[in-house]
């Protein structure tokens, strides 16, 4: 299994090295993280291992979410008991505000564990997955860097348009518009994958992960830490 932990991004700093170079880090509040569920290939078709990070207070959690951490009672549940119909196990902890799954086994890791950084200790490079920052409705030219059109020459209140969106001629385009066509809209809350950052610190007493260089989303964004598989 790849190693990885969940974490939140605090924000970005400055550190220095032995020789003194100032190098830029981001900040990351990884772990502690509790194992919710282990799957296996036998039961579930894969192997992975399911983390949550951060307790959620009851009143704010649905009934679901709290029977997927901790056994509750109902009319069912009591039915297949009686039926003969063992219960699989919980994790018996808070609802969790953020769960991801790691695929891979890893047998060491037990149901209702905890998992520290203690899991990336000698990993010298790491992917970090998040959602960008959300821009909303956007332009062409903020969306996708297009030029815009003339100050002059008879353009008019129409700078920052886009411009003509049909055909080349008329004997090509079908007489629509194809998918995937760079035009104004949604921008940002899409997720991102920065591979290959260089781990700078492992702060274990204060469950803080320092890596080179930016990582996607705003601060306090939630983001998912594994080892990366690419080669150098």
């Amino acid at each position: 299994m790849t190693k990885g932990i969940l974490g939140r991004k605090v924000g970005m700093t400055q550190i220095y090295d032995e020789a003194g170079n100032c190098i830029p880090v981001t900040v990351v509040a990884a772990g502690p993280c509790r194992v919710l569920q282990v799957r296996t290939q036998e039961r579930d078709g894969y192997n992975a291992v399911q983390l949550g990070f951060l307790d959620k207070p009851r009143r704010l959690a649905s009934r679901s979410e709290r029977g997927h951490v901790a056994r509750l009672d109902s009319k069912r549940g009591k039915k297949l008991s009686a039926a003969g119909v063992a219960a699989p196990d919980k994790a018996g902890c808070e609802p969790q505000r953020f769960i991801r799954e790691l695929r891979g086994a890893l047998p060491e890791i037990q149901l209702g564990q905890d998992v520290t950084l203690d899991i990336l200790e000698g990993v010298k490079a790491v992917d970090v997955t998040g959602l960008t920052k959300g821009r909303g409705f956007s332009g062409a030219m903020k969306r996708h860097g297009f030029a815009g059109q003339r100050a002059t020459h008879g353009v008019k209140k129409v700078h920052r348009h886009m411009g003509g969106t049909g055909a080349l001629a008329a004997n090509r385009g079908g007489g629509r518009m194809k998918k995937g066509k760079k035009m104004p809209g949604q921008y940002g809350v899409e997720q991102v994958t920065t591979r290959n950052i260089r781990v700078a610190r492992l702060d274990k007493e204060n469950n803080l992960l320092l890596v080179h260089g930016a990582v996607p989303g705003p601060n306090g964004g939630y983001v998912i830490v594994r080892e990366t598989n690419k080669v150098t």
